[in-house]
């Protein structure tokens, strides 16, 4: 068979021992091609990309040349990989030699072109940058090399346009995390220590993460935990409930962080900005609960609570409302205080009346009528007055019992004001910080994620 022929012509009298050239003078030129196929796994901790590509690489052998004519107008052949020489192209990001598949032919033509095409899984080595996590962009290199041959007796060279290799896309599975943004390739020398030097080939791949499933994991129930923070301002400041629902919620975030740990990658050399954005939410979440306690304690009703110090009532009963435009509370109570005033001097004033003897309102009626009635007057004197005399020692403690309970209420009032307004004041404060914080991670996240 003309097979048979043209394979013991070529390898009849072979050498795969040197390099396949008549003049020794003569560089062996290899042109080198890459197609990204898949992003198998991206290692933060250990800095390690794992991918699977289609390689190709073609030379030019002067000893595997044939005349079609003679063997049937055969014009391509394939050989096995180990019977003829084959460059020792390597990259240097290698740290494994991974799982590729064997392949044991190569294609020869009759000009002597030999083409070896084969897939191999890359675990390099890459310098992975996570501070944008997970809207992040990762740019590793793949630098093919001789080992051993310098530049006069190996070159390298692309096969396809850089433009084709760029955007080529044709075999990459891209359902998986990772994106493929583009590759790019670049030639260069290089040398040690100004000894010879050796070509290199330089494939930059460009991949982009897809932060839907980090977004609807972590970013939306972190959101979702902070608006219910904010709306829990909304409760009573001098109620307990806000207390324990503020710390329900620093417990569930808790949780909440202790769940998402393994999400996030981890390295020696950083921090992602969704750790800092998580630690900084919970820091909002202390310092909310700290200010919910602050407001309970100012606010709560004590019988020992002094009263509100003067320029406490100045600077927010009197400034800060006009400036949160806040409804003037202080107005309010002073007119119900008046009122309570007022109500009390009344039934005082009725206690009065009815404590006079014989039921009268104007004392010389009541005498008037006494003088009427000399007999039963002087009768009953003695005992009239010692009644007298103890139904208004009762009245009198009653009487200041009363006010003391009152004033107790006005301080608690007092107190009462001061924390709604100091509650409105911090609270506003809070929004903005959390607003202002907002809008900056999602500008940095949108930029990184335009670019």
């Amino acid at each position: 068979p003309t097979l048979h022929r043209l394979s013991r012509y070529l390898l009849a009298h072979y050498q795969k021992g040197s390099r396949p050239v008549r003049d020794w003078r003569t560089t062996t030129n290899v042109a080198i091609d890459l197609m990204v196929y898949a992003i198998l796994s991206v290692d933060e901790k250990n800095q390690v990309l794992t991918t699977y590509i289609w390689y190709r690489q073609h030379w030019t052998d002067e000893f595997l040349k044939w005349d079609p004519a003679r063997f049937d107008n055969l014009t391509q052949i394939s050989l096995p990989v180990e019977s003829i020489w084959v460059p020792d192209i390597l990259i240097n990001e290698f740290v494994d030699v991974g799982k590729s598949p064997h392949v044991p032919y190569v294609y020869v033509s009759h000009h002597g072109e030999v083409q070896n095409l084969k897939p191999i899984q890359v675990m390099t080595a890459c310098s992975l940058d996570i501070y944008s996590f997970p809207f992040d962009v990762q740019n590793c290199s793949l630098t093919f090399t001789s080992w051993l041959h310098h530049i006069r007796d190996i070159n390298l060279s692309l096969w396809r346009q850089p433009e084709l290799v760029k955007f080529d896309r044709s075999v990459f599975m891209n359902q998986g995390e990772w994106e493929l943004l583009y590759v790019l390739s670049r030639f260069q020398e290089f040398s040690v220590k100004s000894s010879d030097s050796y070509a290199e080939m330089k494939f930059y791949v460009v991949i982009r993460r897809r932060p839907l499933f980090y977004t609807v994991s972590l970013l939306l129930p972190s959101i979702f935990l902070m608006v219910m923070d904010i709306v829990g301002f909304y409760l009573p400041p001098h109620s307990g409930e806000r207390v324990s629902f503020k710390i329900t919620l620093l417990l569930g975030y808790s949780v909440f962080l202790i769940i998402v740990s393994d999400t996030l990658p981890a390295t020696a050399v950083g921090t992602p900005l969704i750790g800092i954005y998580f630690v900084v939410c919970m820091a909002l979440l202390v310092i909310s609960l700290t200010e919910t306690i602050l407001i309970v304690r100012l606010v709560h009703k004590q019988d020992l609570q002094p009263h509100v110090p003067e320029w406490v009532k100045h600077l927010l009963l009197e400034r800060v409302p006009i400036l949160l435009c806040v409804r003037d509370r202080k107005k309010f109570s002073q007119s119900r205080t008046q009122s309570l005033d007022i109500s009390r001097q009344v039934e005082n004033n009725d206690s009065t009346a009815k404590l006079t003897p014989y039921g009268c309102e104007d004392p010389r009626e009541c005498g008037a009528v006494g003088a009427t009635r000399p007999t039963l007057a002087f009768a009953g004197r003695t005992e009239g007055l010692a009644a007298l005399q103890e139904v208004l020692r009762e009245t009198t403690a009653i009487r200041q019992l009363l006010e003391k309970r009152e004033e107790f209420r006005d301080v608690a009032r007092e107190w009462l004001q001061v924390g709604y307004v100091l509650d409105v004041l911090l609270f506003r404060v809070y929004l903005a910080a959390v607003l202002a914080y907002s809008i900056t991670l999602g500008t940095l996240w949108s930029v990184w994620r335009d670019a």
